[in-house]
């Protein structure tokens, strides 16, 4: 289907060929090397160490100075567009083979994958998802490398869920991904627009530029596909400008195909109205009800029985480290949740206000990853600050960056009032200890920012933490 637009070509066309690299380190003999121009690496500068590993056709955007007489050279207009269509045709397109369903967004993408995951197999189908958290090729999981992982590996994958008889395959397209064309060349059955709100602009500078990234996934669909978008979004309708797929959309409140009601609202669960039809589901808050509105929906766009959707939908638990909960013996209730940005914290908090009892109150544990986007540090303290009772700035994730710097960035978004009722706790075991110890039974801690993340990484190393293994430790430490 996909054929490759060549400007120019040196040496042979017909090669015997191995494999295919992008990483010079990975090359074999007779293998295809292409030169991608990456963030901090340019490719084309391990032309010639490609070739010592064994490459013998190279695609690149611009030949080398000098050619070796017995390599093939083809040179291309955009090589990251060019590897994902050899990517795909050297895995025989699998992306063809199977129903495959991209979620996008800056908030509710691991969820809502996994939620269609979850509710798919429940239908008895065998079923794929490429996530955040973990890979899955029907019950076998491997480990998650990337949100999105580069596209090789992605129809690596897709070419072994289609191996193994898997029908669909749910996958987290992130902006990182999008920007890098490490979708390009898949055939998408559909595509889910979750929400907008500012999150790696380290990386894509600005956020008009970050949502021309989101956009252009909808602008690659063709028309067979679906587009699905929450319409309560104010970028939706951009999203679907110069869409050719089928436009669906959902919502709380605006108009929409598949629209639903809160009735009621627990830390147990929720009840919900879609469509006219009453679903309890375990899993919590406002954001949540629009992501099983988007497993319904997507549901309906393959003619699944409604009624086997929402039964489903009504036994499925939170996703790691999303509004996942655990309780102390004396009725301490600790949520651990990924809300790293500050639309997806303020989410969180608001949920826990509207839920909690007048009497609980809220201790709010957070922190910024280093190494990214500064201008949220001081926005992510505020909102911490006016939803909580207590706050408690602690490392995140520092990566290069001093964690005093970080946690400095984050007071700058407090008065001078409420520095002083915030604590600054640089270890976060240490932060996590000190909340447990202060909260009286029936009080609500949110430990926010890394969620599933069984890491933290400090100075290029990863040390193993897990924040829901170190609730439970307290909890049990509370007991004794």
């Amino acid at each position: 289907m996909y054929g490759l637009p060549i400007l120019e070509r040196k040496g042979m066309s017909n090669l015997a060929l191995t494999k295919v690299c992008f990483d010079s380190r990975n090359c074999e003999p007779d293998c295809l090397f292409v030169a991608v121009r990456g963030v901090g690496v340019d490719g084309h500068d391990y032309i010639l160490k490609a070739i010592s590993g064994g490459a013998r056709v190279i695609i690149c955007e611009t030949f080398p100075e000098e050619t070796i007489d017995d390599i093939t050279y083809i040179r291309v207009k955009n090589s990251s567009l060019a590897l994902g269509l050899v990517a795909a045709n050297y895995y025989e397109n699998p992306s063809e083979e199977i129903k495959l369903v991209g979620v996008t967004g800056t908030n509710g993408k691991t969820t809502v994958a996994s939620l269609l995951y979850d509710v798919f197999s429940g239908l008895n189908f065998k079923v794929g998802l490429i996530s955040t958290v973990t890979y899955k090729i029907g019950k076998t999981n491997y480990p998650s490398t990337h949100t999105t992982p580069d596209v090789l590996r992605i129809n690596e994958l897709l070419r072994e869920m289609v191996s193994a008889g898997c029908k669909f395959c749910f996958m987290e397209v992130s902006s990182h991904a999008l920007d890098q064309n490490r979708t390009y060349g898949l055939q998408f059955d559909g595509a889910i627009f979750t929400n907008i709100s500012r999150d790696h602009l380290d990386y894509h500078g600005d956020l008009n530029t970050y949502i021309k990234v989101k956009k252009k996934f909808f602008d690659q669909l063709d028309s067979s596909a679906f587009a699905l978008v929450n319409s309560d979004d104010k970028h939706a309708p951009s999203m679907l400008l110069d869409s050719k797929a089928r436009q669906k959309s959902y919502s709380l409140n605006a108009v929409s195909d598949y629209r639903a009601r809160i009735l009621e609202s627990h830390f147990d669960g929720t009840l919900i109205q879609i469509n006219g039809l009453d679903i309890y589901t375990r899993l919590i808050g406002k954001f949540n009800v629009y992501n099983v509105l988007a497993v319904f929906a997507v549901a309906e766009q393959f003619e699944v029985d409604q009624l086997q959707v929402l039964t489903i939908l009504s036994c499925l638990q939170s996703v790691k480290g999303r509004f996942q909960q655990v309780r102390s013996e004396n009725g301490i209730v600790a949520i651990v949740d990924y809300a790293h940005t500050p639309d997806a914290l303020k989410n969180v908090l608001e949920t826990i206000q509207f839920i909690k009892k007048t009497e609980q109150k809220i201790f709010c544990i957070v922190g910024c990853g280093g190494d990214r986007d500064t201008g949220k540090r001081p926005q992510m303290a505020k909102i911490a600050m006016n939803l909580s009772d207590q706050v408690i700035l602690t490392s995140d994730n520092p990566r290069t960056e001093d964690p005093m710097t970080i946690l400095g960035d984050m007071e700058n978004g407090l008065t001078e009032k409420e520095k002083f009722k915030a604590l600054s706790i640089v270890d976060r075991r240490t932060a996590i200890k000190t909340s447990i110890r202060m909260a009286a039974p029936n009080d609500i801690i949110l430990v926010a920012g890394k969620g599933h993340e069984d890491y933290q990484e400090i100075q290029g190393v990863k040390h193993h933490f897990d924040d829901m293994e170190e609730v439970i430790s307290c909890f049990k430490a509370l007991e004794n």
